[in-house]
């Protein structure tokens, strides 16, 4: 699972051979989602609210970037949230 991003402590990644919808792994501390790359909502797991606003701030600012990613397969990194 390439990780693509890292801030505050938390960590963003995906997999490589993933079922749709276009998504993305969160992991913080204890606390594991799946955030859907498309409506930013998260459909599996949860996060803490702070967390939560941190992820979709930065996913809506790279949001073509992930679902290029998603469809190319073409991992890279990905600048954190500052």
């Amino acid at each position: 699972m390439p990780e693509i991003s890292r801030f505050l402590g938390i960590s963003i990644a995906m997999y490589f051979d993933e079922h749709n919808p276009p998504h993305f792994h969160v992991r913080y501390n204890d606390y594991r989602a799946s955030m859907d790359i498309v409506t930013l909502n998260i459909y599996a797991g949860s996060l803490p609210a702070r967390v939560r606003g941190l992820v979709e701030e930065w996913a809506e600012m790279h949001q073509d970037e992930l679902l290029h990613m998603w469809e190319t397969k073409d991992f890279h990194r990905i600048k954190p949230l500052v």
